[in-house]
């Protein structure tokens, strides 16, 4: 099967033409470009990713769109939304017209980021334009964005890595209740990924198993998808496979037919339609 990575990040070793700001400028490692990429995702069977803007280029979105153009039909592009811009939906358009399908927007603990005009512009022409809202959120931010999901019914959501659950300890019970209320939203949809950073954060990653039971009974498959969150998954002691492996091999509740939206046709619907 040719399976689809609906979250990867890429990033250039040449930090003078592509340059990084913040405290995660540094990060290892120093290149993890689209071929290095595709090295270790093609030998595990995906032949597609859905590329994130890394957030140490802030609105710098060059090297994403020339990935994009590099590799045609190969990544989809999800870019960072700008709250901060004074015409947020121009942005959007803008970057739209480069081949991008969804916009990343992203928060801390407070639900103040989605209480402003230039947030709710950004919601507006998502649902409008039909683009897709990314949020990276941890799971107390959850009520605020159902707050935004009933305020903008036609928007479709990803929410990345299953909201963080599990990331600072066990997942609790409230933490999923919250998520799994979001399934009645039907544009809703939530990316299984980053398995490196929740729970025990010990491969292969089984003792998410009842998480990932609770999203699938909620939201279904066909509202799934798999995401790697490489290059960080490919970082010792984890691997890109073992991510893989979880929901391809480890998951004895999912059907045949779920682990083909998981793994493909949710993230193909969304990010890649013109090849459905």
């Amino acid at each position: 099967m040719n399976w689809i990575d609906a979250h990867a990040h890429v990033w250039s070793p040449d930090t003078t033409t592509y340059p990084r700001w913040g405290p995660l400028a540094a990060i290892s490692p120093l290149s993890f470009t689209p071929a290095q990429l595709l090295s270790i995702a093609r030998p595990c069977d995906v032949a597609r990713v859905v590329l994130v803007q890394m957030s140490f280029y802030r609105q710098d979105h060059r090297f994403l769109i020339e990935s994009l153009r590099q590799y045609p039909g190969v990544f989809a592009a999800i870019a960072l939304a700008d709250p901060e811009s004074p015409d947020p939906a121009g942005q959007m358009r803008r970057l739209a017209a480069q081949g991008v399908r969804g916009f990343r927007i992203s928060t801390g603990t407070a639900p103040q980021w989605l209480q402003t005009d230039a947030m709710r512009a950004i919601w507006r022409c998502a649902a409008e334009r039909g683009f897709a809202i990314c949020p990276l959120l941890s799971p107390e931010s959850l009520p605020a964005l159902g707050a935004m999901c009933a305020a903008h019914r036609n928007a479709t959501v990803v929410i990345d890595h299953l909201a963080r659950i599990g990331m600072a300890s066990s997942p609790d019970e409230q933490s999923i209740a919250a998520l799994c209320a979001l399934a009645r939203y039907p544009r809703v949809y939530v990316k299984v990924s980053a398995f490196y950073a929740l729970g025990r954060k010990i491969p292969p990653y089984e003792d998410l198993a009842p998480l990932l039971r609770r999203v699938v009974e909620a939201f279904g498959p066909e509202r799934l998808m798999w995401g790697s969150d490489s290059p960080f998954q490919a970082q010792p002691p984890h691997t890109y496979r073992a991510s893989l492996e979880l929901v391809r091999d480890h998951l004895p509740f999912l059907k045949e037919q779920d682990r083909c939206w998981l793994l493909g046709k949710t993230a193909e619907g969304l990010f890649f339609p013109t090849s459905c």
